[in-house]
């Protein structure tokens, strides 16, 4: 078997538009600059829900947060939910965890115990981290004047301890095949980071957009709530966003990441390194900040690039964080576990041919330990490239045509222009087929049965119809037939389909 290995690189709440690859020049991003030259930057990557745990839910298991129990932050995953370290570890290959994991349900820091499947060697979660520190250490390491009271040091920065053990792995397992996971938590808030990189950024002031500038007449009324904590601050004539922490640390992940991709190059050459960020950050964007139960660009399009199947290319098909378990899977060449609920897209790597028709973000709830950002906001959306649709459960629903209005601007929820009705009705169904597909265990018909779509073909109590049992043949005996007893035989089927089989088979 050839030796094969995978560097998976991530970053937590960086926007496609702090990278300098994507466009943005005034952003010293050099490192991952460099990574988009040697490998597939994707111009159109979206997360599946723009929260730190259901993002890394779907990245690491392959399964939607709503599939694996993941649809918030604090949550621990199902027991029966495998993670891709698991799966690969079982096939003999030697997978490794280094950062923020953000899984176990241990909050924003973790427990501080190796996840099933993982090197325990290597596993570096934050509570690790925070467990080196005194508790004059700690504290300061959570306050974002820190960076200007003390002279902080790259050795001290949680970014610069994960980036040593991910070059000490590389070393040590240079003959070896393997799966190796780099997780930074930046730059992500509180922010830390040594001067040289926010001093970079005094002054600086980061290009206003026209979204900012949005009064929200037309969209959802939580996304209006939730613009209440800025009051509308950008629209303000003294108005400047300035967040040279932000950026420092930014760039400072930039930095160490710079150092894993040198030891690669010396350890790993053939390696294939895929890099993406959880989510992004509003700034401001529609009057809103940080993130939450909302569909824009700013928090859902991130960045993704992958290195070791040609040079300075780009893609410009819609791919997803749900695309990223399978596809290691595949260039590990090991079977897709059915269970998985996207495809792989290793012959787009090859070829760039298109795999999605169309990608999926959801929204459940930001969190369940602590009150805020907004409480349950039930969200489905389905992105087809050009037109985006977000059905907002409890409130009002959007469409945004992309290619003619990038920032979002005019929802088109509500237009009757034959065009748009065919749009709507299209990606409706779509988003639909989807959810029954994946057992999300939020369906029913009133996702159906909207203002601008009075369908109730399926407003009954059992709505669809449909059963679809769970297939995890790897790791469970298969699924039994709750009207046979019997192992089933298509696992989605219509309700009572294998009894009435089974009935027409008796004498």
């Amino acid at each position: 078997m050839d030796k094969k290995k995978v560097i998976f690189i991530m970053t937590d709440t960086q926007r496609t538009d702090m990278l300098g690859c994507y466009g943005y020049p005034d952003m010293k991003t050099p490192s991952l600059d460099r990574l988009a030259q040697d490998g597939i930057r994707f111009e159109k990557a979206y997360t599946t829900q723009p929260v730190c745990q259901p993002a890394r839910s779907a990245i690491f298991t392959g399964s939607y947060p709503h599939s694996c129990a993941g649809w918030s932050n604090c949550m621990g995953l199902s027991d029966n939910v495998q993670n891709i370290g698991r799966r690969l570890t079982d096939q003999g290959i030697h997978s490794a965890y280094i950062g923020k994991w953000h899984l176990d349900g241990g909050d924003y820091f973790g427990l501080g115990r190796c996840a099933d499947g993982w090197d325990p060697d290597y596993w570096y979660d934050m509570r690790c981290y925070l467990e080196e520190l005194t508790e004059e250490e700690r504290y300061l390491s959570r306050q974002t004047e820190s960076m200007e009271k003390y002279d902080i040091k790259e050795e001290f920065t949680y970014a610069h301890r994960c980036t040593v053990r991910a070059m000490d792995f590389l070393e040590k397992n240079r003959d070896d095949s393997f799966f190796l996971v780099v997780s930074y938590d930046e730059p992500h808030g509180p922010f830390l980071c040594p001067k040289e990189f926010w001093s970079m950024y005094d002054g600086y002031e980061f290009p206003h957009k026209a979204n900012m500038l949005d009064t929200l007449e037309d969209k959802p009324a939580h996304h209006k709530i939730w613009a209440k904590d800025t009051y509308m601050a950008a629209a303000r004539e003294d108005f400047k966003l300035q967040p040279k922490y932000y950026l420092g640390c930014n760039s400072f992940v930039d930095y160490e990441i710079g150092k894993v991709l040198d030891a690669a190059e010396e350890y790993a050459p053939d390696a294939i390194i895929i890099y993406t960020s959880d989510h992004g950050d509003m700034l401001y964007s529609h009057s809103l900040t940080s993130k939450g139960p909302a569909m824009y660009e700013e928090i859902t399009h991130i960045p993704l690039i992958i290195k070791g199947f040609g040079e300075n290319r780009t893609d410009p098909h819609p791919v997803s964080h749900i695309n990223l378990a399978p596809t290691v899977m595949d260039i590990f060449g090991l079977p897709v576990p059915k269970v998985m609920e996207g495809s792989s897209i290793y012959r787009e790597l090859l070829d760039g041919t298109r795999t999605n028709e169309y990608v999926f973000i959801e929204f459940g709830r930001y969190e369940v330990d602590h009150d805020g950002f907004g409480g349950y906001q039930p969200v489905r959306a389905v992105y087809d490239g050009r037109y985006k649709l977000a059905v907002n459960l409890m409130t009002s629903d959007e469409l945004y045509d992309l290619q003619e209005d990038p920032q979002e601007l005019v929802n088109l929820i509500n237009s009757q222009t034959e065009e748009h009705m065919e749009v709507k009705l299209r990606l409706h169904k779509a988003l639909l087929d989807n959810m029954y597909a994946t057992r999300d265990p939020f369906r029913g018909y009133y996702w159906e049965n909207r203002p601008w779509h009075p369908d109730t073909a399926y407003q009954t109590w059992d709505s669809r119809l449909m059963t679809r049992q769970r297939e995890n043949t790897e790791y469970e005996p298969v699924q039994l037939d709750y009207s046979t007893g019997l192992p089933i035989v298509n696992a989605v089927r219509l309700k009572n389909e294998s009894e009435a089989k089974f009935a027409k088979k008796k004498p």
